[in-house]
């Protein structure tokens, strides 16, 4: 145990200036693993996007294939929204014709 003790005293700075060099490597060191880091995430992150691109791609010639068109497909969604606007507006003239008129009688 005291072998343990004498080996970090040994690498341990005696001074202030050793101590200076001591923090400074160590700064330095810091800073090189954190770039590795950085590096290391911003590639992955590129990776990413590369596949993400591809994935669009795909999808876009599958639906190519299978004749899909966005427009096309925007318009039929229109048109179901549409429809289903009209069936509730319907519904509520409906039940506005069957309410009772007020209690006015003839």
């Amino acid at each position: 145990m005291s072998e343990n003790k004498a080996a970090e005293a040994s690498n341990e700075p005696q001074n202030s200036q050793d101590l200076t060099v001591f923090v400074q490597n160590l700064l330095q060191q810091m800073q090189g693993r954190f770039q590795t880091m950085s590096d290391a995430i911003i590639e992955r992150i590129d990776e990413m996007g590369n596949r993400i691109d591809d994935l669009e791609k795909s999808i876009a010639d599958l639906m190519t294939q299978a004749g899909f068109d966005e427009a096309e497909a925007k318009k039929e969604a229109e048109d179901i929204q549409q429809k289903a606007q009209q069936q509730a507006q319907g519904k509520g003239d409906q039940a506005a014709a069957a309410a009772p008129s007020g209690g006015k009688r003839s």
